[in-house]
């Protein structure tokens, strides 16, 4: 009689640990244009003692694109931790002088890209700091193309293109995000505190906002807010924003929209 051979098992592929996933997570931009460590450090001192809650472990981006000075002798560090003193948490930096960035990766600040810049006839103009990449077409690529008319046509093209608009139904809860890409969203019902809504568009909500709301994300800065109960933790507009501290001040609680004013985020009542 043939002896039986045990089976043993075979080992089960270990469970994957993680997975790389893509998000939108709106940062803060700290535009720094001037270093001069009391006036610095005094400065935001006064602002974190405006908006005590916004500085409270608030991740930044550190852009010293409109820096006026020697860029190559900042003390970043120093820099970084008084931005951490005031409740902020500088993350990355946006800046190509290749000094900075070595200080910046002694630290362990990430390297983001510095901003692309968009001609005009009579201005040059850096483009949002909120716009992701966006896709260039053909005719805008070819200038020697021999469609001039579907040239002119992509010209003629509003910058914001926008897609069909999204619709919610139901309340948005704490800890949930909802986009809305290319257009505008609608949402049927209040937004949770806690909770995030973006869209490329306006925002249109029918009921309270309690959440934070940021329009126009991809910069587009006719883009409006508007809810049935200002209750939010920050409302932005193609990246200017204001945070609760600065809302409760007027229309609290009230029907109101908000738009830019140059770069100034207005809240006005809803009539």
């Amino acid at each position: 009689m043939p002896l039986l051979k045990s089976l043993s098992k075979k080992p089960s592929a270990s469970k994957s640990a993680f997975r790389l996933k893509g998000g939108l997570f709106p940062l803060t931009l700290l535009e720094i244009s001037h270093y001069e460590r009391a006036d610095f450090e005094q400065q935001l001192t006064n602002k974190a003692a405006e908006a005590p809650i916004f500085f409270n472990q608030t991740p930044v981006v550190l852009s010293f694109e409109e820096f006026d000075g020697d860029i190559s002798t900042l003390p970043l560090g120093e820099l970084v931790n008084i931005c951490k003193a005031q409740g902020l948490l500088p993350v990355a930096l946006r800046n190509s002088n290749t000094e900075l960035q070595t200080q910046a990766k002694h630290i362990d600040l990430a390297i983001m890209p510095v901003g692309r810049v968009k001609p005009s006839k009579d201005v040059t103009e850096a483009e949002p700091e909120t716009a992701p990449p966006e896709n260039t077409s053909v005719a805008e690529k070819n200038e020697d193309t021999d469609e001039p008319n579907a040239a002119r046509s992509a010209e003629a093209r509003s910058e914001f293109s926008h897609s069909p608009t999204k619709t919610v139904t139901t309340p948005i809860r704490s800890g949930q995000q909802v986009y809305a890409p290319g257009g505008d969203l609608i949402i049927m019902a209040s937004v949770s505190a806690g909770a995030e809504v973006l869209a490329d568009g306006n925002i249109h909500i029918y009921g309270a906002l309690r959440g934070r709301a940021l329009a126009g994300v991809r910069g587009d800065t006719s883009a409006r807010i508007f809810c049935q109960s200002l209750e939010a933790e920050l409302v932005s507009i193609a990246g200017n924003f204001k945070v609760d501290e600065d809302l409760r001040k007027d229309h609290w609680k009230s029907a109101v929209q908000a738009s830019l004013d140059e770069h100034t985020l207005c809240i006005t009542p809803l009539v």
